[in-house]
């Protein structure tokens, strides 16, 4: 080598920029938007902490939000890739705020003892403290602060972010969103509250809910606008101050959000949806709480966020949102809605199929995913015999591997051979809406039901779809290919630009 130190320059130089471009891509993955779920615990029969871990992961959830900071839930996360926000409950502010021990113990016990095994993002600080126990409202920036000194003592401040869920009835007049504007008087708490986030770059989370913007605005505000279905020009909503046009009633609610905060002079803080769902069932008050409905507005906000498609005022910007709820908390207290939130049952069955093929991974529970009909538990032999009959007769169901010596044969019960036929009948009809019924003896689950050398017709239709999953997954990859090997294009380009000058610097 005739100078050792060019070379030596060179490979710095490399690694220098592989370096950088790896942060790049690190970022660029860390600003993704994402949708998780808020895990209540108001149910009877919960899934124990393994099992709804395991639940998470079969459904592709990487992204959850409990109500406090429950050990065993903690413990089964971790080594799961699955992030979590943990949650001081209301009743624990007061504690929190007056003590700045407190706080260290609180973190130590419900955050350092499980991190970095299990992955928490964030501490959410009460929840809708100044709408739901607005006497509490001068404890929350002490709770904050403590919380956040504590982070700072065990050098966690950067990874895990604290804030707190509130409202959006903080909101005052939020449309159109140019005039929206925080109640004033929240102002110095708020204007505090705003500046913390700013400092430590942490999200303000809003619990938006559209389907209470069209509860409460019903004639004024459309079903469609609230459900992200399309809009002809003359349904969309107009800022008159602005001129941006609203195609749906989240993204207004976001903006406002975002101009309350412009008016306050902080527009360095992103919104993180901690809660936003639809309910799946009401009483005669509450019509809109459909099945239908909730179906709609969950799978379009997922289509929404994953589009990355922003707001009118920040299309740069998308916001992450957790969906409420993961299950249906069947204990909870009247109305009928407030038990009627979940994608799922407590036994994790889901209450209805979700649209979202196509929209990243989240959620295997998906029509055009792998969901299969099974007998429900706990009814009498009597009436899944009959069901079965009808099935395998008038159903025309495939039933001739149920029958003896065949491979689904055994076990030999009704419940399993009825399994097994509503699944052929299920997916012989498309799996369109109502062939899971047999008048209330089966259920749809995306559990896969086959076991043993029992293959269930909706795994065997999946089977002959492997080839397209496995094609539509390479093309997936390549695209991250060719963007890193775009990446590493540049890292040529610019060594060989590099070279040149240095040759011909020391040549000439």
């Amino acid at each position: 080598m005739e100078n050792p130190k060019l070379f030596f320059f060179f490979v710095l130089l490399s690694i220098q920029l592989f370096l950088l471009f790896s942060e790049i891509n690190a970022q660029q993955s860390k600003d993704e938007p994402y949708i998780g779920v808020n895990i209540g615990t108001d149910v009877s029969n919960l899934l124990s902490a393994t099992d709804l871990v395991a639940f998470l992961q079969s459904q592709k959830i990487t992204h959850v939000r409990l109500y406090d900071a429950d050990a065993e839930i903690l413990k089964a996360l971790a080594n799961t890739k699955i992030r979590v926000i943990v949650s001081l409950p209301n009743n624990q502010l007061l504690a929190i705020g007056s003590s700045n021990a407190t706080a260290a113990t609180w973190i130590g016990r419900n955050v350092g003892a499980y991190y970095p095994e299990t992955l928490i993002t964030g501490v959410a600080v009460g929840d809708e403290i100044f709408t739901t126990v607005p006497s509490s409202t001068p404890l929350l920036m002490p709770a904050i602060e403590s919380l956040y000194s504590a982070l700072v003592a065990a050098n966690l401040h950067t990874q895990i972010k604290i804030s707190t869920p509130n409202s959006a009835s903080i909101i005052i007049d939020p449309f159109p969103p140019s005039q929206a504007y925080f109640n004033q008087s929240l102002g110095p708490v708020i204007t505090q509250l705003l500046q913390f986030l700013s400092r430590t770059q942490s999200p303000l989370m809003m619990n938006l809910y559209p389907y209470y913007v069209f509860m409460q605005n019903k004639g004024v505000v459309p079903l469609h606008n609230s459900l992200f279905k399309p809009l002809t020009p003359s349904e969309e909503m107009v800022d008159p101050n602005t001129l941006l046009h609203y195609t749906n009633v989240f993204d207004a609610m976001l903006d406002s959000v975002y101009f309350s905060m412009k008016n306050l002079n902080v527009t360095d803080v992103v919104v993180l949806v901690s809660e936003t769902g639809w309910p799946s069932r009401g009483d005669s008050k509450e019509p809109y709480a459909t099945i239908d409905n909730a179906d709609t507005y969950n799978s379009n906000l997922i289509k929404h966020v994953i589009d990355r498609s922003g707001t009118p005022l920040h299309p740069e910007i998308s916001s992450s949102v957790y969906i409420y709820e993961l299950f249906n908390e069947d204990l909870r207290s009247p109305p009928v809605s407030e038990a009627s939130w979940g994608l799922f049952y407590a036994n994790a069955t889901p209450v209805y199929l979700l649209h979202v093929s196509g929209s990243g991974t989240f959620l295997a529970n998906d029509t055009t995913n792998q969901t299969y009909c099974i007998a429900t538990d706990g009814l009498d032999v009597k009436t899944l015999q009959t069901a079965l009959d009808w099935s395998c007769g008038l159903g025309r169901a495939n039933c001739s591997e149920i029958q003896p010596g065949e491979s689904c044969y055994q076990p030999n019960n009704v419940k399993n051979h009825a399994s097994y036929a509503f699944d052929s009948y299920y997916q012989k009809e498309g799996k369109s809406p109502g062939s899971c019924d047999f008048k209330g003896a089966a259920t749809i689950t995306t559990t896969d039901p086959s076991h043993g050398n029992c293959i269930f017709p909706g795994s065997k239709m999946i089977s002959n779809k492997t080839n397209q999953v496995v094609n539509s997954t390479q093309a997936s990859s390549g695209n991250g290919v060719r963007f890193i090997g775009f990446h590493f294009k540049i890292l040529h380009l610019i060594w060989g630009f590099t070279s040149y000058l240095f040759y011909y610097s020391f040549v000439s």
